[in-house]
């Protein structure tokens, strides 16, 4: 009956529509506010149904195909495990972003812009429902320009700040060069399958060369929308420079629209290459420490968690690297491990993600600045958005005790096996990526470190935190789920087991069993039962360092305490004196800028370090190229002051060009 597709295009029209009734109401009315957010809840209560309804008919793939009166394609969807796992982030961050977005984006607050973001919040999302559930080219590519169209009106919402105008051309730019390589990458499709029909199997005869076109063509479309190294230019300005509730949808569900169109190009060949694997592997431990690199420098909380975004990408590249290598060499373990730990990364992803986005929202809200090095001491003033913080700020690390590590895990102990498995003499070499992989969570704890440090703890920097408190349940509503929910993963990890091994089962079918499990592979429930005593004990410590910690700020200030009783904030670390170092370390890499006053004559002067860390892609390499491609075309510029005539002689001369092409 395929009652589930049915459902779910209810839940998608659901979407799409609910920014519309707010478009009939007056600018400072919340009246239509209230009936998108109402609408939302139903578009998300349909896609629950939906999910519930293939589970409980057993994982089978439902599809179906209607046609339409347009010379290509069809409106055909379908809906399987890959498709489920996907839809989920859509669906929970979608709803939890329209619920906080009551209180912190008030259309009676935002009258100039609070309606264009509603349509297009809900026209983005019902693209990205159409992009996982499309299976013809066709449709697939009108759906993910939808999504980009609407994702651009987003990033622009404040469209007065110069600022927000540059990201969102960026970005513009950026997601129309990707479209054209997955027009390119469908042609192509269409040319060994005869048809639009989305994720066939290509015919082993198809020369090597085409299908080395086709994957290098979604490697550029697909990982510009998932912000890899180095085609990430668009996504730091973008994240940074969204509202808070978009950079969450942004981080925690667009990028992996385009994870997902590099796991199903994994399961178009039976078996795939080597060097795709080899590809993907090398592109994900690079952008994994690259990302956190350029993480750890920023001054600035969104920007640091939209590069800590590239990172995790990164992870889970290495993931499906590792998975599609083990297709290649018939090693069912690699890819159970492999592209069980990337699929379950890029949940763990949407819910860590999101929440500390929306915590930055909080305090961006309560102190008008994203700069780190001008806050500090905000736990004392915003107690529930810290404690949420900290928590995301843990699952992101990988630490031992919530979800972030028992994805991580999964992929290391895949990439481990690899070096100690029988054919260790041919797959050694990918056991390299475990290095990169352990320094790169050792980067996230020095970037969260740096991070949580320096807006939380100490004293405050600047005037900004006086007035700082936080923000009722409204906008603390989703955070305290999406942390409920990265527990609920780390605890129970047996909820989402049955689903990777499907998905696992429907991307390699001929490798994984519908009956394979993880247990001798890693035993999941063991590490559940870790990260239990881990949570009580942390938990049990913190609190006891909180109680010790009130006693010795009620005993009495001793009268020799080294110059002076406590600290004050010029004396702390500051965001930018915490990563200087690290920084250094790697100025081969990052172009760092540090702004030092001169020294005084006679009297030293007051002096403060800071450092402006540039993309190094974008601002040292792409902008450049750019200005320097403009000069050279404005050498040409005279050719077009000329008589009509002379264009006459211009399309001559082409037409006369294009016919000595078409005879040679």
């Amino acid at each position: 009956m395929n009652i589930a597709i049915y459902i779910m295009l209810a839940s998608t029209l659901s979407m799409a529509i609910s920014g519309v009734p707010g478009l009939l109401f007056s600018r400072r009315s919340m009246t239509g506010q209230w009936i998108a957010t109402l609408l939302n809840l139903l578009a998300t209560l349909l896609g629950i149904v939906a999910l519930l309804t293939f589970v409980s008919g057993g994982y089978h793939s439902e599809n179906m195909a209607w046609p339409w009166t347009l010379p290509w394609g069809g409106f055909a969807v379908g809906i399987d495990t890959i498709t489920v796992l996907f839809l989920m982030p859509i669906l929970g961050v979608f709803l939890l972003g329209s619920i906080y977005a009551m209180a912190y984006w008030k259309q009676t607050q935002h009258p100039d812009n609070g309606r264009k973001l509603r349509f297009c919040w809900g026209l983005m999302n019902a693209g990205m429902m159409m992009v996982v559930l499309a299976r013809d080219g066709v449709l697939f590519l009108m759906a993910w320009e939808i999504m980009a169209l609407a994702a651009f009106f987003l990033i622009t919402t404040e469209d007065h700040n110069p600022c927000v105008r540059e990201a969102g051309w960026i970005y513009l730019i950026a997601a129309h060069i990707g479209m054209i390589a997955l027009v390119a990458m469908f042609v192509l499709l269409r040319l060994t399958a005869g048809s639009f029909e989305l994720w066939m199997t290509i015919p082993s005869s198809v020369p090597q060369g085409m299908t080395a076109a086709i994957f290098l063509l979604a490697l550029a479309g697909f990982g510009l929308k998932a912000g890899i190294m180095p085609l990430h230019v668009w996504l730091p300005g973008a994240h940074a420079n969204a509202p808070s509730h978009v950079s969450a949808l942004f981080s925690g569900v667009m990028l992996n629209v385009g994870i997902y169109g590099l796991v199903r190009i994994g399961e178009i060949m039976t078996v795939p290459p080597l060097w795709w694997g080899a590809t993907l592997l090398i592109i994900g431990a690079g952008s994994a420490v690259a990302g956190m690199i350029f993480a750890v420098c920023q001054n600035d909380y969104k920007g640091l968690l939209a590069y800590s975004s590239i990172e995790n990408m990164g992870i889970i590249c290495i993931g499906l690297g590792l998975a599609t290598i083990g297709r290649t060499c018939h090693r069912s373990d690699l890819v159970l491990l492999g592209l069980g730990g990337a699929l379950f990364h890029i949940l763990n992803h949407s819910l860590f993600k999101p929440l500390l986005f929306l915590g930055a929202g909080n305090i961006l809200h309560a102190t008008n600045t994203r700069k780190i090095d001008a806050l500090g001491g905000l736990a004392g003033k915003m107690p529930v958005t810290a404690g949420l913080f900290f928590m995301g700020s843990l699952a992101i690390c990988g630490l031992p005790g919530l979800n972030g590590f028992l994805s991580e895990w999964l992929i290391y102990l895949g990439l481990l096996r690899t070096a100690i498995a029988a054919h260790v003499d041919t797959l050694v070499w990918i056991s390299l990526a475990v290095p990169a992989l352990a320094i790169t969570g050792a980067l996230a704890v020095a970037g969260f470190v740096k991070l949580f440090g320096s807006v939380f703890l100490g004293n405050k920097r600047s005037a900004e935190v006086d007035h700082a408190h936080d923000p009722g349940a409204g906008t603390l509503a989703p955070l305290a789920i999406l942390a409920l929910g990265c527990v609920a993963l780390a605890l129970f990890p047996e909820l989402i087991i049955p689903l990777l091994v499907s998905a696992a089962h429907a991307w390699a079918p001929q490798m994984i069993a519908s009956t394979a499990s993880f247990g001798s592979l890693a035993p999941l429930q063991e590490m559940a039962k870790l990260n239990v005593g881990l949570l009580i004990g942390g938990t049990a410590f913190l609190l006891l360092l909180g109680i010790v910690r009130q006693q010795k700020l009620r005993a009495a200030i001793p009268t020799w305490s080294c110059g002076f009783a406590r600290p004050v904030a010029r004396m702390q670390y500051t965001g930018a004196s915490f990563s200087r170092m690290l920084a250094q370390l790697f100025t081969w890499m990052i172009p760092v800028k540090p702004a030092v006053p001169p020294e005084g004559r006679y009297v030293p002067q007051p002096a403060q370090w800071t450092q402006d860390v540039p993309d190094t892609v974008l601002d040292r390499g792409l902008i450049p190229g750019f200005a320097l491609v403009q000069r050279l075309l404005e050498r040409f510029r005279p050719l077009q002051n000329k008589p009509v005539n002379v264009y006459l002689a211009y399309m001559l001369a082409i037409l006369l060009l294009l016919l000595l092409a078409l005879c040679f």
